[in-house]
């Protein structure tokens, strides 16, 4: 470690990019820099920690180069939020070999500058950056992953299939027992067996992260404080396992697994389950708390289906179900399928389509409303199965309408879309608003004079 001059002009580079400035050698102990207050009056240091600790990371770097107060004080600043745009790298006016070399510098020289004592916060963002040696990653996560963090982030940009192996023998013991939300995007878990109790862990976030069911398993059991498990593109796990010691795990989400084949969750209070991608097996054990499902499922000829015949049972209690299928919510835009054009069509003849009942179903809307026969028969069965229906919305614009999409104007739709979407109007006026039981409130979302085409 260099003498405090030198520090204080690495410091400001690390940042900026620019020298200090003044000198070091204009700074004067006792100038106005922040070390006095009034004439010769010093502040105490944990008050200067903590005025310290409350600046953004370039202002705290900044200070650090005028005063030795808060020099000493950068050592353990608290929130390490590093990116190409905290610090002030012009990712469009250089080389990218170039810009890469740059961040490294800029990041190596504010590791090096760190205690690791007394972090709180830690974030690294690698982006655009996405060939740095694994060595430098080792040391500063070395560094960062000190006793008392809380938060740590590690965002890398990698292309290709190597991907950074994650230290986890860095989240034993001491070090991750404090760590209370953990996000990894861009690397690799191998080495489960080396984490210790997470026992502070309350939100985990994996993002395009290379780890098999089995070794996600063994990290969740050592994590039984996990309130939010959020998986993303993490393509290497089959089975996903939730262990039933997470007792307080409430939110579930699994979006765009592409190789997963079947989730098995025995956390006992999930309330709040959501998946993407293909329809799989899924079984949330004796979790009656669910109430809320979001499901996306793509390129499905059945997901409606799925739904109404599957979910009854995947979460009894059931109050507020997202359902969301490119090929039956958002259809083609002429319908071919209309029941307008079925000459066998006949409201007597409609059914629901199972025998279920929804009894906690209170809030429905369909977005994409259109005169299809089996759009009409859904939303049938909606009103006759659930019986403590409030409010159905039918929305005939796809989500086009303002009121909906919360934008300044609405989206538009072509020609053909307002046809089809005048075609649901009637479909609901003649197969659906007699049905309606007097306890529920029909809105009608169609298309206003600022939805045609521009």
């Amino acid at each position: 470690m260099g003498k405090p001059e030198q520090m204080e002009v690495r410091s400001q580079d690390a940042i900026t990019g620019e020298g200090s400035s003044c000198s070091a050698a204009e700074i004067k102990p006792d100038s106005h820099c922040g070390e006095t207050v009034g004439s010769q009056v010093q502040l105490p240091e944990d008050i200067l920690h903590r005025i310290h600790a409350l600046m953004p990371m370039r202002d705290a770097a900044q200070a650090a180069c005028v005063s030795h107060a808060f020099l000493r004080s950068w050592r353990c600043y608290p929130n390490l939020i590093i990116s190409v745009d905290s610090l002030c790298i012009n990712e469009y006016g250089s080389r990218y070999d170039e810009l890469t070399m740059d961040f490294i510098t800029r990041v190596e020289h504010i590791m090096q500058n760190h205690s690791g004592m007394g972090v709180k916060e830690f974030r690294l963002q690698s982006y655009p950056c996405s060939t740095i040696d694994p060595s430098y990653l080792d040391h500063w996560i070395q560094v960062a992953m000190a006793p008392g963090i809380k938060e740590f982030e590690l965002s890398l940009f990698e292309i290709g299939d190597i991907k950074y192996s994650f230290p986890c023998s860095l989240l034993s013991s001491e070090r991750g027992s404090s760590i209370q939300s953990l996000m990894l995007s861009g690397c690799s878990i191998h080495s489960t067996a080396q984490v210790g109790c997470m026992s502070s862990l309350t939100n985990l976030v994996l993002y395009s992260v290379d780890i098999s069911g089995e070794q996600l398993l063994h990290f969740l059991s050592n994590s039984c404080a996990l309130e939010k498990i959020s998986l993303s593109n993490c393509n290497t796990i089959i089975c996903l396992k939730i262990p039933c010691q997470l007792q307080k795990l409430n939110i579930l989400s699994v979006l765009d697994c592409q190789m997963l084949e079947m989730i098995d969750s025995n956390a006992p209070n999930l309330s709040t389950f959501s998946c993407t991608g293909r329809q799989i097996h899924i079984s949330l054990g004796h979790a009656f708390q669910v109430k809320e499902i979001r499901f996306s499922c793509h390129y499905s000829s059945n997901a409606l289906s799925y739904a109404i015949t599957k979910l009854p049972f995947i979460a009894p209690n059931l109050q507020t179900l997202f359902l969301s299928t490119s090929d039956e919510i958002w259809l083609p835009t002429i319908r071919h399928d209309s029941i307008l054009e079925d000459p066998d069509g006949d409201s007597s003849q409609l059914q629901c389509l199972s025998e279920c009942y929804h009894d906690n179903l209170k809030n429905v809307m369909i977005t994409g409303f259109c005169s299809a026969k089996s759009m009409v028969e859904l939303t049938i069965h909606i009103m006759q199965k659930a019986r403590s229906l409030d409010c159905l919305t039918l929305d005939t614009t796809r989500g086009h309408d303002k009121r909906f999409a919360n934008i300044d104007r609405c989206w538009p739709l072509n020609e053909e879309a307002l046809v089809e979407a005048g075609k649901a109007r009637v479909a609901i006026e003649r197969y659906i608003e007699e049905r309606v039981p007097p306890s529920v409130n029909l809105k009608i979302i169609e298309p206003c004079s600022k939805c045609t085409y521009r």
